[in-house]
């Protein structure tokens, strides 16, 4: 006689955080077991971090236990995780500068600037005024 066993698992949708094991890493991503529905489901390398993964396992190890978002699910039903997702990306405040600052900088490199005409436009007089010389045999 086969049991007929009762499912209560909720399919997972783009946009749920979800919880599973990592059981296999390849060098492109991992795979992992989805806690609440057993299913399987892929993270891809880039999908890890908002900085650059040289190896998953930098990351990941095998049995670790991860919360993701899931942020594709195709036509196949394979799932796409991201862990960055939940992350938000740390961005560095752009520093503050004054108006004088730009002033002074502009200033300091148009100066810079004349100089290295001015040196430029005086080896071009020496040479001939630019002009190249040539020798007929």
């Amino acid at each position: 006689m086969v049991e007929e066993r009762e499912t209560s698992v909720v399919p997972v949708k783009v946009g749920d955080d979800v919880t599973g094991t990592v059981e296999h890493i390849a060098p492109y991503g991992a795979f992992v077991r989805l806690t609440s529905t057993g299913q399987k489901a892929m993270i891809h390398i880039s999908e890890l971090s908002h900085s650059f993964i040289k190896k998953v396992e930098d990351v990941l190890e095998l049995g670790q236990v991860i919360t993701a978002r899931v942020i594709k699910i195709d036509e196949r039903g394979r799932i796409d995780l991201s862990i960055k997702a939940l992350k938000p990306r740390e961005s560095r405040p752009a520093p503050r500068s004054s108006p004088e600052d730009f002033e002074k900088r502009l200033t300091s490199f148009l100066k810079v600037s004349d100089e290295k005409h001015a040196e430029l436009n005086n080896k071009m007089k020496g040479k001939g005024g630019g002009k190249h010389r040539t020798t007929r045999g």
